[in-house]
């Protein structure tokens, strides 16, 4: 039975596709995992992949994928796999989201992979009730074929899900891993943006029993506020799951009066605030 707490990405017999439970989707995701080798060019403190490793997307099989997403589909949408695997409260299929065990626009494939979930979305009938959705770092978006990749979800009515969680340099290698100006990251949101109905995610959490401070606020929100216009909003969520990384013992969860601190602040610069705690 699916819970929120277990996003295990093993379906017997399938590469690339898995079902999750997902707080912020509100119910049955059919993940796409473009990084069945573990290898992402980041390395966020909270991700729960085991053995990660830095690097790309491999070679992807897209008949391979086909066959999985097709046959997965069929399960979900004609036959009782819902019934049976879903608590009855979930029983719903609210999106196929493009998300894994790295980030999946690394992927030489990812415009034709996008175009096949575009195919066989439009095939079952499924309608706006089941997003589209792409989960991405955003790093990669100087890339032709990723922005092209974004454009065509965006063309399909999908959207993206846009990962900023510091507008601090040391902030952003510390959680993420990686040194990144903001004012990339910034650039990069806006161009997203642009191309496709975008929603930025944003984890929170203690470091060392520690909370965001006001500094720390005031750098991420001056990231979104430089998009605010071309962005849907923040879907601000915590740790539901043990990360498997090495600093990992940094990390708690904020407390509900937290939660409620970094959304008002959100909110008093105008943006749309959806908390998965």
């Amino acid at each position: 039975m699916l819970t929120v707490f277990n996003h295990n990405r093993a379906l017997d017999g399938f590469s690339y596709v898995y079902p999750v439970l997902s707080r912020r989707a509100g119910g049955v995701s059919i993940g796409i995992n473009l990084n069945p080798n573990n290898a992402c060019n980041w390395q966020c403190v909270y991700c729960q992949v085991p053995g990660l490793i830095r690097g790309e997307a491999p070679k992807i099989d897209l008949t391979r994928l086909e066959f999985e997403l097709r046959a997965f589909l069929t399960a979900v949408c004609r036959e009782d796999w819902l019934l049976h695997n879903a608590p009855e409260e979930a029983r719903a299929l609210r999106d196929i989201a493009f998300s894994g065990n790295g980030e999946p626009t690394s992927a030489k494939e990812f415009v034709d992979a996008v175009a096949l979930a575009v195919r066989l979305h439009a095939e079952f009938g499924l309608g706006p009730s089941v997003a589209l959705r792409l989960i991405t770092n955003g790093s990669l978006l100087g890339q032709a074929r990723v922005r092209e990749g974004i454009r065509r979800f965006g063309q399909a009515g999908g959207e993206t899900w846009f990962k900023v969680d510091a507008g601090k340099a040391d902030a952003i290698e510390r959680i993420n891993g990686v040194r990144l100006a903001p004012e990339t990251i910034a650039r990069n949101l806006r161009t997203c943006a642009d191309l496709c109905s975008t929603w930025v995610q944003t984890c929170v959490f203690c470091w060392d029993g520690l909370p965001p401070d006001d500094a720390e606020l005031d750098a991420w929100l001056d990231v979104l506020t430089g998009a605010s216009a071309a962005i849907r909003g923040v879907l601000l969520y915590g740790v539901a799951r043990p990360s498997l990384q090495p600093a990992a013992t940094h990390i708690s969860p904020l407390s509900a009066k937290e939660f409620d601190r970094i959304a008002s602040r959100a909110k008093e610069k105008g943006l749309t605030i959806h908390v998965s705690p």
